[in-house]
């Protein structure tokens, strides 16, 4: 199914959308696009439908032909002290801050946001495989997220971070268990690693 452009042809659309919500380490990120009614891709799709390859090819397209695009990260001491939920929503808010072009109405992946700047937002459940915009901001994020993890694995290697990217896989929880915890880790989340 092709995703849409647009949610109204009346306004300037940024699709937002955050990866690492579920992860046991590193940072929510979030990513904002805007994209022009030329912007044609018809492999992009919701991240966690495409494989890494995919998305690593998708990346540079995006970013080379969405009229423009910001990614934000917030690190786990944030996640601890503001709760994921609003961790990753203050993450969307970050991003559509960076934007050189300032929306109409923000298009939010899922089902829970909180009010930005005055500007107009709809929450669309699994936007991401929906419309093209947040698919886009998926992409961006997820690709950001996964490389940083795969960055942090060479300073702390038995997590297996360049594999599972700080989701609770059965490595990963071993090595809570065998190591204990790293600066990365979110503390507020059930690590059960005693």
């Amino acid at each position: 199914m092709e995703l849409a452009k647009k949610w109204s042809e009346n306004y300037i659309e940024a699709g937002c959308d955050e990866v690492g919500r579920g992860c046991l380490s590193g940072p929510v990120v979030a990513a904002a696009v805007i994209v022009d009614e030329n912007f044609e891709q018809r492999l992009i799709n919701d991240s966690k439908k495409l494989n890494f390859k995919t998305r690593m090819e998708l990346d540079g397209y995006i970013k080379d032909n969405v009229k423009c695009y910001a990614i934000s990260e917030l690190p786990p001491a944030f996640i601890d002290e503001h709760n994921i939920l609003n961790a990753s929503i203050h993450a969307m808010h970050r991003a559509l801050d960076q934007l050189t072009i300032r929306p109409e109405l923000i298009l939010v992946d899922g089902n829970k946001f909180h009010p930005y700047n005055f500007i107009p937002h709809q929450c669309i459940i699994k936007g991401d495989s929906k419309f093209l915009s947040i698919a886009a901001a998926s992409i961006l994020a997820k690709n950001y997220r996964d490389k940083l993890m795969m960055e942090l694995h060479h300073e702390y290697p038995h997590y297996g971070w360049d594999t599972n990217f700080g989701y609770a896989t059965k490595k990963h929880q071993q090595a809570l268990k065998e190591y204990g915890i790293s600066k990365y880790h979110r503390l507020s989340f059930r690590l059960n690693y005693d």
